[in-house]
């Protein structure tokens, strides 16, 4: 009787404890990989699939351009044992693909080139050059696309070369280098849009012309920038072809130099110095530019560096129907980050604008091309070399997998005339949704100068004047202090929770471009209760005096929330990971070189890339760091010895 006794007491003290055991596991909120899973492709031992570009066939088979310069058609591509076979060889850094009426098209160095297998064996036999532009021979003059428009012409986007004593300026050294050019199947090709720097993501979304730019001279931080004919959407390397005929943009390069200072200064030597960010001189934003300079496009969506990506690459639409409640929006890759983030656009005033947030991360070399399959799968083509990323390979072609569940997410974030309208997936946590604390709004903006990269500035934080939930949970309105034009609104929701099963959002933070503030009515605020003020306490007694005065606290060493959150502030997390190589070196790396706090903050505003002479990007300057947020930085890097 006794060992039943006991048997039945064990049973029930394990129910309870595994019951409390599931009950834990139930209130941990999913992470994306729990949606999302990442798989590989395998591909033939011996092959290096540094993807360029991919393209589905009509047939389900995958067509796979690499850096190279091969082409792969890859037959059976989701099955478990996809077969690989070479399509075409001999190309020159191919950096795009796409099908068009039964052949490959692609981008090498300085031409559109048209593959296509006139005998049915399964290879090219035929390969034609469809237009050419010029090159210069420098080895940062790359070419991206193409992309195929709805009256079946081809956009191309073109990259600058760098000077040679100006090393760090971009310069358009032949005509047409950082342009964005559309080209007819006859091969006439027509300049459209000049002002690109890096544009590796060329995109023909729903019918327009979109492409991604990257961070660098005169781009503040990545963006997604929807192209006109003859919009110019930043840089001025390529206002030297301006004047040409044919050009549709008008701006000159005189005009524009006149409203921001090129910054083209002399040492005593007569050597030309680069330009660096200081942090107390004035300085003009984009926006400010565009009311002198009217053909300056903005970006729809600003990218914020080292937050949504440092290279932002291609973007591409979700097709209605696909990953449930994310259908009909857009996906933009990262090749230095390796992940994807989303954008959820809308058009105010005529002028398109929006959302970014992360999506999925996690790949294993740097995303530069994406493709969807038939069974909604999604094709993630990667690359590394030379230019570094988070991923630990230096090429990949993998597959992102939905589970058919839709994760707790802000679906889409609108702008409103007091601020903004988040839409989630699944319905709110009323209590959470009605508490103004749950809501976080700041926002910032961008220098606009010749200076690689910009930290952001004009920062301020939006007072939450009042929230409105919707009946069903499913939309919340949030109206702030003072919107702000032009800026960036970062909208972090960390206080909300999910109403069945109180779990976090996935990604709580969205980062709003508001180029356009809408008009309508604004929230009814309802004043705020007037609190009696408490009675004057008495004055305490004074303290004795202690016997020996007290030794000073050693400064604290900040906690894994706080550092999180300024490594990610100070933009430090694009090129930095506590225990692994990225762009820069580990954190853990630099705790070996035993320097002191005080040092460390003297290389954050002045670095010495001769110290590390194995990464190829030297790191900017950042003098906009605070200097007790830059002490704490130093103190916790020095932690991890």
């Amino acid at each position: 009787m006794f060992r039943l006794n006991y048997k039945l007491k064990s049973l029930t003290l394990s129910a309870i404890a595994l019951g409390m055991s599931l009950s834990l596991i139930a209130q941990e909120s999913p992470k994306e990989e729990d949606f999302f899973k990442i798989l590989k492709v395998p591909a033939p031992e011996g092959t290096l699939l540094e993807v360029g570009g991919l393209a589905m066939l009509p047939n389900g088979s995958l067509g796979v351009s690499t850096r190279r310069g091969d082409v792969f058609i890859v037959d059976n591509p989701t099955s478990q044992r996809p077969y690989f076979r070479k399509f075409a060889s001999g190309l020159h850094e191919i950096l795009g693909l796409a099908y068009h009426e039964g052949s490959l098209y692609m981008v090498q160095r300085g031409e559109l080139t048209r593959l296509t297998d006139l005998n049915s064996d399964g290879k090219a036999d035929w390969y034609e050059t469809v237009a050419s532009w010029p090159l210069s021979a420098h080895y940062h003059e790359y070419s991206f696309g193409p992309k195929i428009t709805p009256d079946g012409a081809f956009i191309v986007t073109t990259n600058v070369a760098f000077g040679d004593q100006e090393w760090w300026r971009g310069e358009s050294r032949v005509p047409y280098r950082g342009w964005t050019l559309k080209i007819y199947p006859d091969g006439k090709i027509e300049p459209y849009a000049t002002g690109m720097r890096s544009p590796a993501g060329p995109g023909v979304l729903n019918g327009e012309v979109f492409y991604t730019e990257n961070q660098g001279d005169y781009m503040g931080s990545g963006g997604l920038w929807h192209l006109e004919k003859g919009d110019f959407s930043g840089h001025p390397a390529g206002l030297s072809w301006s004047e040409l005929p044919n050009s549709p943009v008008k701006m000159t390069a005189a005009q524009f130099n006149a409203v921001v200072d090129p910054m083209k200064n002399k040492d005593a030597n007569g050597r030309f110095i680069k330009p660096e960010n200081e942090v107390n001189t004035s300085f003009i934003t984009l926006a400010e530019a565009k009311k002198l300079l009217p053909s300056i496009k903005l970006p729809a969506v600003w990218l914020p560096h080292g937050i949504h990506g440092i290279s932002n690459s291609e973007p591409i639409v979700i097709p209605e129907g696909y990953w449930g409640p994310f259908g009909g929006q857009i996906l933009v890759g990262d090749q230095g980050q390796s992940k994807i983030m989303r954008i959820m656009l809308e058009k105010v005033n005529g002028v398109y604008q929006g959302a970014s947030i992360d999506f999925r991360s996690g790949f294993q070399s740097g995303v530069l091309r994406m493709v969807f399959a038939e069974d909604q799968s999604l094709f993630v083509g990667e690359t590394n070399r030379g230019w570094g990323s988070a991923g630990d390979a230096n090429e990949g072609l993998q597959r992102l997998v939905w589970n058919r569940e839709a994760p707790f997410e802000m679906r889409t974030v609108k702008a409103k005339p007091d601020g903004f309208e988040i839409e989630f997936t699944k319905p709110v946590d009323k209590k959470s949704a009605e508490d103004l604390t749950s809501y976080m709004i700041s926002s910032f903006t961008y220098k606009y100068f010749p200076v690689y990269g910009s930290p952001p500035v004009k920062a301020r934080e939006h007072e939450i004047l009042g929230v409105e939930v919707s009946e069903d949970g499913r939309k919340v309105r949030v109206a702030i202090s003072d919107p702000q034009q032009y800026h960036v609104h970062r909208i972090s929701l960390l206080g909300i929770r999910e109403a069945v099963n109180s779990h976090e959002l996935v990604h709580s933070d969205a980062y709003y471009t508001l180029n356009e503030i809408p008009s309508g009515d604004k929230m009814l605020i309802k004043p705020k209760p007037v609190v009696a003020a408490a009675p004057a306490a008495k004055s305490p007694a004074p303290p004795k005096a202690a016997a020996t005065p007290a030794k000073p606290a050693a400064p604290a060493i900040p906690t894994e929330t706080e550092i999180k959150a300024l490594l990610t502030k100070n933009t430090c997390t694009a090129c930095h990971q506590k225990d692994k190589k990225q762009v820069g070196p580990a954190y853990v790396d630099v705790a070996k070189r035993n320097y002191t706090p005080e040092k460390i903050v003297e290389l954050i505003y002045n670095p010495k890339p001769e110290n590390w002479p194995d990464y190829a990007t030297p790191m900017a300057p950042m003098p906009q760091v605070p200097r007790e947020e830059a002490l704490k930085i130093a103190r916790w890097i020095n932690s991890l010895k």
